[in-house]
């Protein structure tokens, strides 16, 4: 099988449209084949393809990974929550190069990457596949462990954040000087969007974690290290911004609001487009004191309005999630340092949503 791996001299060479290219192309109103509503859980629905027969322990295309450099230890069972059985869910992190998939309380697969720096997004489709950034690149494989696709990006450029935008379509950043956010069919290799962010700030590494298109067909940017979340219009026009110390993540919110993960506050805040704070969640000051939970990065807000954060988790010393209330009751808290390394982005499978229909799932 020919896998469609992407070059910088592939990209050069591909017909670019304008960046106004219409969205209405992009993101049409039925965005995949499959003929669910909205409100199933179509990545639940695909899980039995993670445990086939034809499925390998371990796949062709596997590194193995390094042993743990964190503390390993069992699971806290006396933390809120059912532990793994809380949530199916998807769930990577940097510093630990395998991506674990979990159902019914175990780990049911995994996919190992080697060596080297670091998973910080991923998502579980609907049709069972799962693509993933891991800085030096962005691949999309399959349960039974074939990769599909994959982009190695040109020298000296990082990617940490991927989107789907249908099945066949991807978004992704690559940090650079000067940053480029792609969107790509991965099936043709076309390049239907490339554009370059302007002023995010000189050092590669730090430049962006996240970057996402709405359901609105906008494009919301945190930028990591200048402190601002900026949203700006299909045309790359600047409609929206809110200023906030190390935006590590951010997501529009079905109601309109503005979910924001802060690195260096160690807070979770949810803004109105007004830019007034209409929930804040401090891992300072609305912790439990029996919550030892610090250093978080990505979040998600839930259905059902909870909110799961996820943590690097001080090298096995603290807890990896933790899932609140709106009123900051903590409901779940995992420390799993058996199973699981640090935790970058968790994707929570019993969540309803179509995963690649932008702004379906709240991540």
């Amino acid at each position: 099988m020919n896998i469609p791996i992407i070059s910088k001299h592939r990209l050069t060479n591909l017909a670019l449209t304008a960046a106004a290219f219409s969205l209405a192309f992009l993101v049409p109103g039925c965005c995949t084949t499959c003929t669910v509503k909205s409100s199933c859980t179509p990545a639940l629905a695909v899980l039995p393809q993670f445990t086939a027969t034809n499925v390998p322990a371990f796949g062709p295309s596997e590194i193995p990974v390094a042993p743990p450099d964190w503390k390993v230890s069992p699971p806290d069972t006396s933390l809120p929550g059912k532990g793994l059985a809380q949530h199916s869910m998807l769930y990577i992190g940097e510093g630990c190069n395998k991506i674990f998939v979990v159902n019914d309380g175990k780990v049911i697969w995994t996919y190992s990457t080697g060596k080297g720096w670091e998973y910080d997004d991923a998502w579980l489709l609907s049709n069972g596949n799962i693509l993933f950034s891991r800085m030096a690149y962005a691949a999309e494989v399959t349960p039974q462990k074939k990769v599909v696709w994959r982009l190695d990006p040109p020298k000296g450029t990082e990617i940490h954040t991927v989107q789907p935008i249908g099945l066949d379509k991807v978004l992704l950043v690559e940090n650079g000087t000067p940053p480029r956010m792609l969107i790509i069919n991965i099936k043709t290799g076309a390049v239907k969007v490339n554009h370059v962010i302007p002023d995010a700030g000189a050092g590669v590494h730090g430049q962006f974690r996240r970057f996402r298109i709405t359901a609105n067909g906008t494009y919301l940017a945190p930028y990591l290290q200048m402190g601002k979340v900026v949203e700006y219009d299909k045309n790359f026009n600047p409609i929206w911004s809110y200023k906030i110390p190390s935006p590590w993540a951010a997501i529009r919110l079905k109601n309109g609001n503005t979910l924001i993960t802060d690195e260096k506050d160690e807070l979770t805040r949810e803004v109105n487009p007004k830019g007034e704070t209409v929930w804040e969640f401090n891992l300072k000051t609305d912790l439990p004191p029996d919550i030892n939970f610090r250093g978080s990065q990505s979040c998600v807000r839930l259905a059902n309005g909870n909110t799961v954060i996820c943590s690097r988790g001080d090298g096995g010393e603290r807890c990896q999630l933790i899932e609140v209330t709106p009123d900051k009751k903590v409901v779940w808290a995992l420390k799993d340092w058996t199973d699981f390394g640090p935790a970058s982005a968790v994707q929570l499978l019993d969540d309803p949503g179509i995963p690649e229909r932008p702004g379906d799932l709240q991540r």
